[in-house]
């Protein structure tokens, strides 16, 4: 056995020394996880809180910088949007409650005024008719027999009455061929009144079984079919399962774009001026039009005037109801002051000493600077720091900032 001297035994490690202590490193990394905890709930919350008090945007009013016209030409007075509607548009009905046993068209149909669209049943009606008829001729026969018995009373009457001057037939012999003649012929009067009478109610059943076949009132194209075979049809409303019309027809020569223009700008409308349309459908498609008439009204709500826009010429890719925008034209000749770019009075503010205008570029407001030149009723002409073409804010908040954020309000 050897002998270990207890110095050199105190100096070597042990198993005790060799552990790891797992108690102190829970304890070091327990700090550290709850901060990232804490931090990624404040990151939350102070997200959450932005985003709730994010600037919102501000709703504005829009026009357009005016391009500047040449001479002889034409400029934009004002833009506006509408829906192409038809003067002439019916929905065709009957004019008794009835069942329907035939249609006759289809959506597309062209239909021409006085052409059958559909026909109810008319069978009750077509036996009344027979009946009539049937009284008609037996009071035409009984008229017959009445005119041969009125006949023979006249004759009978001039010969009694020549045997009376010959002192040969008694007076009263007279009386009573004189009383049986006029007798007779009251009769027949009253049986030409029941004739009249007779023909009439044979009238009055043809009108109703002509009301059982619906016809157009006027032509144009059939847009809706509204009814079918075996359903009850009635000019008003009964409720259930009733229907009120057969079909939609629309005039299309009578097709025209509906506009409503804010009534602070009616004063640039007058009727007949030119007007440039295009259908949303069509955008590349500049349709040729002009003022038809200034409805001579305002709506109070919406604080507009309602402007009838008729097309020059026609064509089949106009449609009723399809969206549409137009542009008011000024015809003639215009002047060199009058070819600078125009703006409304209202799109003008002004910042830190200088006439400034805010432009509206992909959701955002951009102020500038511009330089006026001189005025033209409610617009102020531009003679720099602006190209045409720009959307500019009209009447902007006294807190409008550059590079706010904004949504345009429609007109």
């Amino acid at each position: 056995m050897l002998f270990v001297p207890e110095a050199m035994s105190s100096d070597k490690p042990t198993l005790e020394d060799l552990r790891i202590d797992r108690t102190q490193t829970r304890r070091t990394k327990t700090p550290w996880l709850l901060l990232l905890v804490l931090a990624f709930v404040g990151l939350v919350a102070g997200g959450a809180v932005w985003w709730m008090n994010r600037p919102k945007p501000v709703p504005v009013r829009t026009a357009v910088v005016v391009q500047p016209g040449s001479a002889g030409g034409e400029r934009t007075l004002l833009n506006a949007s509408g829906y192409v509607t038809a003067r002439r548009k019916s929905t065709v009905s009957a004019k008794v409650t009835g069942k329907v046993t035939e249609i006759l068209v289809e959506e597309g149909m062209k239909v021409e005024v006085g052409q059958v669209l559909a026909r109810l049943d008319s069978s009750n009606v077509e036996k009344s008719l027979q009946l009539a008829e049937a009284q008609a001729d037996s009071a035409r026969k009984t008229l017959d027999e009445t005119k041969a018995n009125l006949n023979k009373a006249e004759r009978e009457l001039k010969r009694i009455a020549q045997l009376a001057a010959e002192k040969v037939s008694s007076p009263s012999d007279l009386d009573n061929a004189e009383a049986e003649a006029k007798s007779l012929q009251a009769r027949l009067d009253r049986q030409l009144a029941d004739v009249a009478v007779a023909e009439r109610e044979i009238a009055l059943w043809k009108q109703q079984f002509d009301d059982t076949i619906v016809r157009a009132p006027f032509s144009g194209i059939v847009t809706t079919k509204d009814a079918q075979p075996g359903e009850m049809i009635s000019p008003m409303s009964a409720g259930g399962f009733t229907r009120t019309g057969i079909c939609t027809i629309v005039d299309m020569t009578s097709l025209e774009i509906e506009v409503d223009v804010n009534e602070s700008y009616i004063n640039r409308v007058s009727s007949g001026q030119p007007v440039e349309g295009t259908l949303d459908a069509y955008p590349e498609w500049q349709i040729p039009c002009k003022v038809i008439a200034i409805i001579p009204t305002a709506d109070r709500q919406k604080a507009t005037v309602k402007v009838r826009v008729g097309f020059v010429k026609l064509d089949p890719r106009i449609l009723p109801d399809m969206s549409a925008k137009v542009a008011f034209r000024a015809s003639g000749e215009v002047k060199t002051t009058e070819r600078k770019l125009t703006v409304p009075r209202a799109a003008v503010r002004q910042r830190d000493g200088r006439d400034t205008v805010f432009l509206v570029q992909n959701g955002r407001v951009e102020q500038r600077a511009v330089t006026l030149g001189g005025a033209q009723g409610d617009d102020v002409t531009i003679a720099a720091g602006l190209s045409g073409g720009e959307r500019l804010v009209v009447d902007a908040p006294v807190d409008l900032g550059d590079g706010a954020r904004v949504t345009e309000q429609k007109p």
